[in-house]
């Protein structure tokens, strides 16, 4: 990093496109996925830039405040802290989604979740209208924002059991969403809702590693995300074994719960289904590596 933190301003010896290159190197060398496109976005970030704008002034010289800060950002992704945690933002359908290390950073492939959501209701637009829809564990509220900012006629519920993560997703509902169109709930899953509560949708991204495995994870994960959002118990479906016998209290007849599943836990979840005969057969979607990622399960009329 030496060379990096002594530049000779006065030659203007450091460019954005020399600072892009030689983070790029740095990066790879230290084995960081995705070298250019993180150099990339942490650059602009620090700068207070697009990252358009990084090529539009590739040879703007770096002042070395400038230099010290970017410096700071790098010493932290190469301790393998996650990017969205560093600059505090991530994009996901869309919007962009205030992250912090209280709550899970949000994947692409949980984009999934909200389109088939959306086409959900708009089947069930017939049948009524608004409709009731609750997230189980939101986090950021990526999920339940998306949603409704994409069907505002809706209603929306989104419970977390921590209290920092529940302060996470109000905000990113406030930077979202044009006017207030969640109710948010401290509590774990069903717990704050009464017997006579019911939803017309259900949707949750339950925690789904098994809780050896999670040691196993990258460091990205394993060392800076939320374990309470990620450990799934001894084999990582104690919450879907939960939810399933107990969701069917909170759905109106013919109600849908989405649950996003991990890659390998298709034929466990069918077990799981075999057990109980008030829904219907489950169906399961793919994401985009062909992997099944998400879980329709309907409750029966």
């Amino acid at each position: 990093m030496a060379n990096l933190t002594k530049p000779n301003i006065n030659d203007k010896s450091w460019t954005i496109l020399k600072i892009l290159n030689w983070t790029q190197s740095y990066f790879k060398n230290h084995s960081i996925d995705s070298p250019r496109l993180t150099a990339e976005i942490l650059l602009a970030h620090s700068l207070g830039i697009k990252r358009l704008d990084l090529y539009l002034q590739y040879d703007r010289p770096v002042e070395q405040r400038e230099l010290s800060g970017f410096k700071t950002l790098i010493k932290r992704r190469i301790q393998h802290e996650p990017v969205a945690y560093i600059t505090g933002v991530k994009g996901f359908y869309e919007s962009e989604f205030h992250v912090t290390p209280d709550v899970l950073i949000p994947r692409p492939d949980t984009e999934l979740m909200v389109e088939q959501a959306l086409a959900v209701l708009n089947n069930r637009k017939d049948e009524k209208n608004p409709q009731k829809v609750l997230e189980m564990g939101t986090g950021s509220g990526a999920i339940i924002v998306s949603l409704a900012k994409a069907a505002s006629q809706h209603l929306y519920f989104a419970t977390d059991k921590s209290v920092q993560a529940i302060g996470v997703a109000k905000k990113n509902a406030d930077r979202v969403l044009s006017c207030p169109a969640i109710e948010f709930c401290v509590g774990s899953w069903f717990s704050m809702f009464s017997s006579s509560q019911s939803f017309d949708l259900i949707v949750s991204n339950p925690p789904y590693i098994p809780s050896q495995q999670i040691g196993m994870l990258q460091p990205e994960i394993r060392q800076y995300e939320p374990r309470l959002a990620l450990d799934g118990g001894r084999d990582g479906l104690a919450c879907y074994r939960w939810i399933i016998e107990r969701a069917v209290g909170f759905l109106c007849p013919g109600g849908v719960m989405l649950l996003e599943i991990g890659s390998d836990q298709k034929e466990d979840i069918c077990r799981i289904m075999t057990e109980s005969s008030l829904y219907y057969p489950p169906e399961f979607m793919p994401d985009l590596a062909g992997h099944d990622r998400l879980v329709l399960i309907k409750k029966h009329h």
